[in-house]
């Protein structure tokens, strides 16, 4: 979860892809990732079982998310636009 708690917007960019969202003052997003091997692994990460990565500025941040796929939503699962990158992602086109 990402939460700005400050009174202007927040940037947030989610790498590799370098997609960027705008967070509202008093809003929180969550950001989602599936591992690519579906082992728990995550690899670009420091550490093998983080799968994530975060940087803060003032007025940013960026969210590397290791796994093949995001997705964005609200704090109540509430989709903030749906993202799809570098795959099919489990959450969002699961196996039938």
């Amino acid at each position: 979860m990402v939460s700005n708690d400050g009174e202007e917007p927040l940037e947030l960019t989610v790498e590799p892809w370098a997609d960027a969202h705008q967070i509202p003052p008093k809003e929180t997003c969550v950001v989602v990732t599936h591992s690519p091997a579906g082992d728990e692994t995550w690899g670009g990460t420091s550490y093998g079982d983080e799968p994530f990565e975060v940087e803060h500025r003032p007025d940013s941040v960026t969210v590397w998310a290791n796994g093949h796929c995001f997705h964005l939503s609200d704090r109540q699962g509430n989709a903030i636009y749906a993202n799809e990158y570098g795959g099919g992602c489990p959450a969002q086109n699961p196996v039938v």
